[in-house]
């Protein structure tokens, strides 16, 4: 008789380097449809030598890329158990890592995520799926956004759910298929301006509040060419560095804050718009970035929904977990119509 029960935890390392997601869900499947249930979850903030390591890993050489992705590996299974001896977790089918993205470049056929399945296996002695997206770019995909699986299956009463991370992004259901997309970058700009204030990040936005946009700086972000291209599209730090960190470098810090919050509630007001979303959850830390949501509140008619702080906080470790019960199974947990691959797919290595 098929399994109707799982328990999974899953673990999300975002872009913004705010630390590492665990959260413990319980699955139901009732017939086609799945409930969940979050256990317990916590963030465990990452040390400066670990922010540093992993923000920079991008520059590593060969040999320091695969030391890190040992060294990683063996940290996520060391917090794992952590975690689970301090929630006292008995019942657990899985962990479901998402590894911390280091390159992204479909384009070439590659996307490299770091912390080795095996390494966090041998300090857990669990069942270890990893390495999610690395099969939807063989197949042609962007390897990006995975969560649309479960935005379709757990969160489907909502017209969209946009995710307010390090990058924004957006799946929403059009002509009886899920699509999705990155909008723009967000956090993964917003809190390194704020650090250079001291900040980890721009709490409520009122760094930015205090900031005058730059019209000129503005026009020259909304009129890049990624905004122009049609989905399935995804973003990567290399193309951060590429087209906006030369562009913010001399102005004043609160008025570049101000600029591209301005430019960030511009492309995904833009985006519910274009899409004539009646109502839309957003998650991501970027939910408490109460001068973000009120621009964007102004520049459209949509029905923002801010979902409350387990799912604002920890939704994309929640799906990781849901995306290795699926794999576990072999039911499909990636979209075509999401990610632009040649099929949807079971993705994700069993160790």
């Amino acid at each position: 008789m098929e399994k109707q029960i799982f328990y999974a935890i899953g673990l999300m390392s975002g872009t913004s380097l705010d630390g590492l997601d665990i959260c413990y869900v319980k699955f139901v499947k009732q017939e086609s449809n799945w409930n969940f249930e979050i256990l317990s979850c916590d963030t465990m903030p990452y040390t400066s030598y670990w922010e540093q390591s992993l923000k920079n890993a991008i520059h590593f050489s060969s040999e320091e890329l695969l030391k890190l992705n040992i060294d990683y590996g063996f940290y996520l299974g060391e917090k794992t158990q952590e975690f689970i001896s301090k929630n006292k977790v008995t019942n657990l089918d899985l962990i479901a890592s998402h590894g911390h993205t280091v390159f992204h470049q479909p384009q070439k056929k590659f996307t490299l995520q770091i912390g080795d399945g095996r390494a966090i296996r041998s300090k857990t002695d669990r069942t270890i799926i990893y390495d999610f997206r690395s099969q939807d770019v063989v197949f042609g995909g962007n390897g990006a956004p995975l969560v649309p699986i479960g935005d379709e299956l757990l969160f489907s009463k909502f017209d969209a759910c946009l995710n307010l991370g390090g990058f924004s992004n957006i799946s929403l259901k059009r002509d009886g298929k899920r699509i999705a997309f990155d909008v723009c970058p967000v956090n993964i700009i917003l809190n390194d301006l704020a650090s250079k204030l001291g900040k980890r990040f721009d709490d409520n936005g009122n760094l930015a509040r205090t900031g005058k946009i730059d019209e000129a700086l503005l026009d020259h972000l909304d009129q890049l060419e990624f905004y122009s291209q049609i989905a399935p599209k995804s973003l990567g730090i290399e193309w951060v560095n590429e087209n906006i960190t030369s562009l913010i470098q001399n102005q004043k810090t609160e008025d570049l804050l101000a600029t591209f919050t301005e430019h960030s509630a511009i492309q995904i007001s833009k985006t519910l718009n274009e899409f004539e979303i009646k109502n839309v959850l957003i998650t991501g830390g970027g939910a408490y970035n109460s001068f973000l949501i009120e621009k964007i509140k102004a520049k459209t008619r949509t029905e923002i929904h801010i979902s409350e702080k387990e799912i604002i906080e920890y939704k994309e470790a929640l799906i990781f977990a849901f995306m290795g019960v699926l794999r576990l199974q072999n039911i499909s947990n990636v979209l075509s119509s999401a990610t632009g691959s040649i099929k949807d797919h079971s993705s994700g290595l069993i160790c």
